[in-house]
């Protein structure tokens, strides 16, 4: 996709559009009249089933009275009430009203069904009118999804009464969600999310949800899907939930004996590649682009019904290259950000990587995104395993009032990625290159990475390449660092030489040698997101000075310590 351009004026214009679209729709969501019309189903319907993994222990802290939700917790006493007290923060409420802890309760068994129910007619009690946080489409969205799911279940041991509130109240939420509009980037799960919402209920005004909800599913899969995989958002994230979504909405359809639409069935296939191609040897995603690398089981869950028998992994998927060869891994982002409302959790960092040898996870990436709490400073090129020039972002995220209106969008992006790739018997050749940094300093980034299989390792070379000629005071030395974010249980230390840096995967006792000539070698520390959890790591950093009218370059290499022992040994 090409970059947003730089439109600053234009930009507020579109967001004060926005804005004030979006506050008249409000108004009159929460009108009388559009109440008066709400859909009244005649009960509830299939029993959509939720692939993600429940976790029984989470759920056995609700009953004790406790709410451990994004990383902060609310203590409310066995059969206490979250929903008349103020929560922690922002994160822990879009959690809490997400009906997400749900699934958990419901894994205790009898008593977390009863909980559930009370609580469910305790939110209604206190948020059934309209409220723009609570319906709004951040979290109303997850909330229909996730009470869709859990609707018979929890009612099995209510009365007709119950059951009859908890479905209308579904319903509205389902209408709701299908009114409000929202951003493009979750479009298709805005209509997923009210599809299986409509699936759980039942008779004419259940169908004419659930007709409307598929018809807006299938346009929105044409622009959120492409072709070759993937999401449109570029988060290998997204694309896991959206297709844990859709795995659920086609369960639910053949419980009412109704065919899957043709393009969420392609849907479903082109996420299950991407899903694969993004995966490495430990099971989690890379964390590249605004998603989070998630749990291996929670990644297992989403493939636990692939039949991959004598089908490779792809090679090239949504804008990504994965090499293996031998025990050595990599993904590399080789396309520019998405851009305009696509980019509300796209990276500043281009030609990113992440590593793994065996099935440990050496070199990530901040690992942000849009639910994980970290700050967005970390969408920017110094956050991820890349180059950087002078400490400046290659594309930044919106603030202030253009933000609120328009969403976080990344904007002053890298444009278009080159990527040209060989294959041989033993052996990956990647050469890519972005103009990123052309404005600014007149300097293109090229990244080589050549992955030798019989060998063990893989060599990289980071270029700057000259584009224009440096006059008078342009004949400059321009810093850059390349950066290296290491896994949070991979240990560093520096060699003697001051040029090789030895890396120690919990449980490998040889390790592997990153070596480099860069000018300077150091190690830093850094942060790692993974499963909603910050987690304390190390960088590595070479650093060197470009010359605006020449260029530089820096040439490293991954190789493991076991093939032999390096003179020059760690520092101790």
């Amino acid at each position: 996709m090409a970059p947003t351009p730089r439109l600053p004026g234009r930009r507020l214009a579109l967001a004060v559009g926005v804005w004030t679209a979006r506050r008249l729709r409000e108004e009159w969501l929460g009108s009388a009249p559009y109440a008066w019309t709400a859909p009244r189903p005649d009960g509830l319907g299939a029993q959509p089933r939720d692939f993600r993994p429940a976790d029984p222990e989470a759920g056995r802290r609700i009953l004790a009275g406790a709410f451990v939700l994004a990383g902060a917790t609310l203590t409310v006493g066995p059969r206490g009430d979250p929903w008349d007290r103020p929560s922690p923060d922002r994160r822990f409420a879009v959690a809490l009203h997400r009906f997400g802890w749900l699934r958990d309760l419901l894994a205790t068994g009898g008593e977390g069904v009863t909980e559930g129910l009370r609580l469910a007619l305790e939110w209604r009690r206190v948020f059934a009118g309209w409220n723009s946080f609570v319906w709004g489409p951040e979290v109303l969205e997850r909330r229909v999804f996730n009470l869709a799911c859990a609707a018979r279940q929890v009612c099995a041991g209510a009365s007709e009464a119950e059951t009859a509130l908890i479905a209308g109240d579904l319903a509205r939420q389902v209408r709701v969600l299908l009114d409000q509009g929202g951003r493009p980037a979750r479009a298709a799960e805005r209509a997923c999310a009210a599809a299986v919402g409509a699936a759980a209920l039942s008779g004419p005004a259940a169908e004419r949800l659930l007709a409307r909800a598929l018809a807006r599913l299938e346009r929105a899969l044409e622009a959120t899907v492409p072709e070759d995989g993937g999401h449109a958002t570029r988060s290998p994230e997204a694309a896991l939930e959206l297709l844990f979504d859709l795995q659920t909405l086609d369960e639910a359809l053949t419980q009412l004996a109704r065919p899957t639409p043709e393009g969420a069935l392609r849907a479903i296939d082109r996420l299950s590649t991407s899903v694969r191609a993004l995966t490495l040897a430990d099971g989690s995603l890379v964390s590249l682009q605004g998603g989070d690398a998630c749990s291996p089981a929670y990644v297992a869950a989403a493939r636990a019904g692939e039949d991959v028998a004598g089908r490779p992994v792809p090679h090239a998927c949504n804008g990504y290259q994965r090499l293996d060869g031998g025990t050595l891994q990599a993904v590399v982002d080789a396309a520019a950000p998405a851009a305009g409302p696509w980019s509300v959790s796209a990276c500043g960092q281009p030609l990113a990587l992440e590593l793994a040898a065996g099935t440990k996870r050496l070199v990530v990436g901040s690992g942000w995104s849009p639910d994980g709490g970290g700050h967005e400073a970390l969408r920017v090129a110094d956050a991820a395993s890349t180059l950087n020039i002078a400490d400046l972002p290659c594309g930044e995220p919106l603030r202030g009032f253009r933000a609120a209106a328009l969403g976080a969008r990344l904007v002053d992006a890298c444009g278009p990625v080159t990527a040209e790739r060989r294959d041989g018997p033993d052996a990956v050749w990647l050469e890519l290159a972005h103009d990123g940094w052309v404005r600014p300093f007149g300097l293109r980034h090229e990244r080589r990475l050549y992955l030798d299989a019989a060998a063990g390792e893989l060599r990289g070379e980071d270029r700057l390449t000259a584009l224009r000629a440096a006059k008078g005071e342009d004949r400059r030395f321009i810093p850059f660092t390349v950066r290296f974010h290491l896994a949070p249980d991979v240990s560093a230390l520096i060699a003697r030489d001051r040029k090789s840096v030895l890396l120690k995967p919990e449980g490998d006792e040889a390790g592997w040698w990153l070596r480099s000539d860069a000018l300077e070698v150091a190690l830093e520390p850094s942060v790692h997101h993974q499963a909603g959890e910050v987690r304390r790591t190390q960088q590595i950093v070479l650093r060197g000075q470009a010359r605006a009218d020449s260029g530089a370059r820096v040439r490293w290499k991954l190789s493991s310590a076991a093939a032999a022992v390096d003179p020059k040994g760690p520092d101790a």
